[in-house]
């Protein structure tokens, strides 16, 4: 299943011939026309339903949920080995069964007393005797000319294939075909549909997405180059989703044990959140190098020869700012990843082990350890674009503050370990053999790969005064095929002098207001390090 990420559908004028990537994507992710989105719109602010807005983003994840969860990938729990066709996806498909049961809950709310005239079309269509009265019925029932309208006709598929699932849960074991089948009914009946087709990878509405800082929206604005400007809008629209998703799982945990489709609801929640971490990581990873070197060529190929000796300088900037932004999007994506990995893998259990209290209890500690990582993240790449957003108080209520100082002071102190556990064994590896390949040093390359991931995020958090030399070093040990025992030694010694600054930054985070009486805990913090070492 294939998704688009971000890109605006045909129907909306494309970003690329100029203007707002930031207003594009919250508007031309999603195929509506400007009339459709008119309507929407229209509609939502008419309700007379508490929260509305929560509850249609819930809906809407849930939909999302049809194509995501049936993505075995998307499943928390540690990676099998064996074939997917091996294994009984009946346990995965009551929890299907259960958040689904809720999306149509939430349908029902969002319709108020519309689903009544639902449920008496329903009935008649099971009493009518001839068919073509039937026919016509059925195709009535179908038309979507409105947002009310293509509720109730999404609402009719939810519940004619929730009763499907409910009959196949009497089987004793359901393989992975057929619980793809049942998924994919659900993923094309929201496909269809024309108000409420949330599936791209990373979409956003305006409704739920638009960003409250105005110290980010003028960063995103402020990015140089077409490319630039649409990866980083992308990304800090991607980073602020993840987080709601967070508040509505964290929301979900709170729920008494008892309430089976909350359960149910969580894990779909889950998989959509897994879902969009790995199409940002993926897009970024792969693809955000090659757009930012293929707008500065464009950029460059419009200087004639006779001004290059002047706005060389300038390119010269403008190229440095853009391997800047490069390194900051691919320190995100290698964050991201990390951090997804670590909680689907160890943190939260497989659909076949769920239970309530431990379940709601796995799913508390998972918000608590991912929220400071993504809000890190946020101030993160806007301290690598030049602005300090910890102080525009993006995050300015004070438990936000505390987990994202928690959270900095571990990753300091983590990172710290492995600079060191590095630095050490460099020093104690045979390096006289100049040309002793590449795979005789297994631990420079997975040295390199938690820099990218953990480092460079906190070579750029913290101001770190000798950045450059440690950049520097890191490009050229990683540059080579071949251990060269001069640049080895260059980079022990600026990890040497970067251990000395990691451990001066935990002693001067520690002392922050918000964490003072707060003690670090190192054998926790040891015990995660070792999770993500051991990924």
């Amino acid at each position: 299943m294939t998704f688009s990420v971000g890109a605006p559908r045909r129907s909306q004028p494309s970003y690329f011939g100029g203007g707002d990537a930031y207003s594009d994507l919250l508007s031309g992710t999603r195929r509506l026309q400007k009339e459709q989105r008119a309507a929407r719109e229209a509609w939502l602010a008419a309700l007379q339903v508490e929260g509305q807005d929560e509850l249609l983003f819930e809906l809407e994840v849930l939909l999302k949920a049809a194509a995501c969860f049936s993505n075995p990938r998307n499943h928390p729990g540690p990676s099998r080995r064996s074939a997917v066709v091996a294994h009984d996806f009946r346990p995965a498909l009551q929890i299907f069964r259960d958040g689904l049961q809720r999306a149509i809950a939430l349908a029902r709310q969002l319709l108020g007393p519309l689903d009544r005239a639902y449920v008496f079309h329903r009935y008649l269509e099971t009493v009518l005797p001839e068919d073509s009265a039937r026919a016509r019925l059925l195709a009535e029932g179908a038309a979507q000319q409105t947002p009310a309208g293509s509720l109730i006709t999404l609402r009719q598929g939810l519940s004619g294939t929730l009763e499907v699932i409910e009959g196949v849960l009497r089987v004793q074991r359901v393989p992975f075909r057929l619980f793809h089948a049942l998924l994919s009914t659900i993923y094309r009946e929201v496909d269809r549909s024309t108000f409420f087709n949330p599936l791209s990878a990373l979409e956003f509405r305006p409704e739920f997405d638009r960003i409250k800082s105005a110290q980010v929206l003028d960063l995103i604005r402020s990015m140089p180059g077409v490319e630039a400007h649409r990866l980083v809008a992308l990304t800090f629209l991607s980073l602020f989703r993840m987080l709601r998703y967070l508040s509505l799982l964290d929301r979900m945990a709170r729920e008494p044990a008892t309430r089976r489709q909350h359960i149910g609801s969580a894990y779909l929640v889950l998989s959509v959140l897994r879902s969009d971490a790995r199409a940002l990581s993926d897009h970024l990873r792969q693809r955000a190098g090659s757009l930012l070197a293929e707008g500065f060529e464009r950029d460059l190929l419009k200087v004639q020869s006779g001004e290059l000796r002047q706005k060389g300088p300038a390119l010269r900037a403008a190229g440095h700012h853009l391997i800047g932004i490069k390194s900051a999007l691919e320190g995100i994506a290698g964050n991201l990843r990390l951090e997804l990995r670590r909680a689907f893998q160890h943190d939260l259990p497989e659909p076949l082990s769920q239970s309530g209290p431990d379940f709601r209890q796995a799913l508390g500690a998972t918000v608590e350890n991912l929220r400071p990582a993504l809000q890190n993240s946020i101030l993160f790449l806007g301290k690598s674009l030049g602005v300090s957003l910890q102080q525009g108080g993006v995050f300015d209520d004070v438990a936000a503050r505390r987990e994202t100082s928690e959270r900095l002071r571990r990753d300091v102190w983590m990172f710290a370990q492995i600079v060191r556990a590095f630095s050490t064994k460099a020093q104690h590896s045979p390096t006289e053999d100049g040309w002793a390949p590449l795979h005789g040093f297994q631990y420079v390359r997975e040295f390199l790969a938690y820099f990218r991931a953990m480092g460079y995020p906190l070579l750029r958090a913290a101001d770190y005064p000798r950045i450059d030399l440690f950049m520097a070093a890191m490009a050229r040990l990683e540059d080579t095929d071949l251990v060269d025992p001069a640049r080895l030694e260059d980079a022990i010694d600026e990890c040497v002098a970067f251990y000395g600054f990691l451990m001066q930054l935990f002693d001067d985070i520690s002392k922050r207001d918000e964490l003072l009486g707060k003690s670090f805990d190192r054998r926790a913090a040891a015990s995660v390090l070792k999770l993500y070492l051991g990924d």
